[in-house]
């Protein structure tokens, strides 16, 4: 199995000191955790985009660019693009520059997105938006692989014997389909024979499952070698104690923040207590066992080989959260590589790649 740290760069008040950063603070915390995930062995670092408050990250190109020049191993994940909301040109010329700055090291996580305010920005209607993104997608998919493309586009102009520069260092990029409630995204992974991450943070298991089991069905109806799927999978929160009453204790007033933070904007409560929030959520929260056991369950239904957790403290002391994910690392982490397989492919550069420009891991 592997494990990304993923950063949505939300940018409020800190749920139990009240603290709000500066925006340049909160940059900076963003490029130190990516630089702690690689020192503590991390697979990959993710960073979504968003184009509404209280998230920071309308950039992921500039952020990731950033974070290239300061790792050397860490994949670099999108956490997703959102490609309905994108000129695919201009996001190809984007990533295939990020790609080389990063020597191979760029995975996308492509998806529609969320949020009303992003998509009344770039006057993208919810009609339109799901065949937004697959046109987007297959222009994209075939800048990369294609010297011209000729495409006959609805939502941008027309494309005849387009050339996209710089040409990419991955031939081609490995696209992940962020999926989160709808089958559109899934139906598209499946088409391509693409994998597929289960964003699984906001509801309990079910629907999540249900999507994973219909991106198979999916799979098959296409075509597909099965052993080819790989799944990824998101969770709700992160904290690994050495015992559970411990991780209960440190979690509950974050848990009780972030709830107060919901009701007072009408957002949707899904679970009323931290126990239920811990029980039944994706949540990794409780003693290095308990996280395992409840890996295995969520594997036992999805059959996903890459983890994601949060790269940020969320109400964490910069202490307890470097803890945590030292004691991920050092006794949940190894034990779940050692159960769980890794994707079937190589963790690493798409090849090929020119011969004048080796890979480099």
């Amino acid at each position: 199995m592997r494990f990304l740290a993923i950063t949505l760069i939300v940018h409020r008040p800190d749920p139990i000191t009240g603290v709000h950063k500066t925006t340049q603070d909160r940059f900076r915390e963003v490029l130190d955790n990516a630089l702690l995930a690689e020192e503590l062995g991390f697979d990959g670092f993710g960073v979504g985009e968003r184009h509404e408050r209280p998230f920071i990250s309308s950039s992921p190109t500039v952020v990731l660019s950033h974070i290239a020049a300061l790792t050397r191993r860490i994949r670099l994940f999108t956490a997703v693009t959102t490609l309905s909301l994108l000129d695919p040109v201009r996001a190809y010329e984007d990533y295939a520059t990020l790609d080389h700055l990063s020597r191979g090291r760029l995975e996308l996580i492509i998806g529609k997105g969320n949020g009303t305010a992003q998509r009344e920005l770039f006057h993208v209607t919810p009609e339109d938006q799901w065949h937004r993104n697959a046109e987007g997608y297959e222009v994209f998919r075939q800048l990369w692989r294609q010297d011209k493309v000729t495409a006959a586009t609805r939502f941008r102009p027309p494309l005849r014997d387009a050339e996209g520069w710089p040409r990419p260092y991955q031939r081609p990029v490995r696209v992940w389909h962020g999926s989160a409630t709808s089958k559109e995204s899934v139906d598209l992974a499946a088409r391509y024979g693409d994998p597929l991450f289960s964003a699984n943070v906001t509801h309990p298991i079910e629907p999540y499952a249900e999507l994973i089991r219909y991106y198979r069905e999916r799979w098959a109806f296409y075509g597909h070698d099965p052993a080819r799927i790989a799944v990824g999978a998101g969770t709700a929160g992160l904290l690994v104690t050495r015992t559970s009453q411990e991780a209960l204790r440190a979690y509950r007033p974050i848990f009780e923040s972030t709830l107060a933070f919901q009701r007072q904007f009408g957002l949707p409560v899904v679970f009323e207590t931290v126990e239920d929030f811990v029980e039944r959520s994706s949540a990794l929260i409780g003693s290095p066992q308990q996280v395992i056991d409840k890996v295995h369950r969520y594997h036992e239904r999805f059959g996903h080989t890459v983890l994601h957790l949060h790269a940020d403290a969320n109400g964490l002391t910069d202490a307890q959260h470097r803890a945590s994910l030292q004691l991920f690392q050092s006794d949940v982490a190894p034990v779940l590589r050692r159960d769980i397989p890794d994707p079937p492919f190589a963790w690493g550069p798409v090849p090929p790649v020119t011969e004048d420009e080796p890979t480099h891991a």
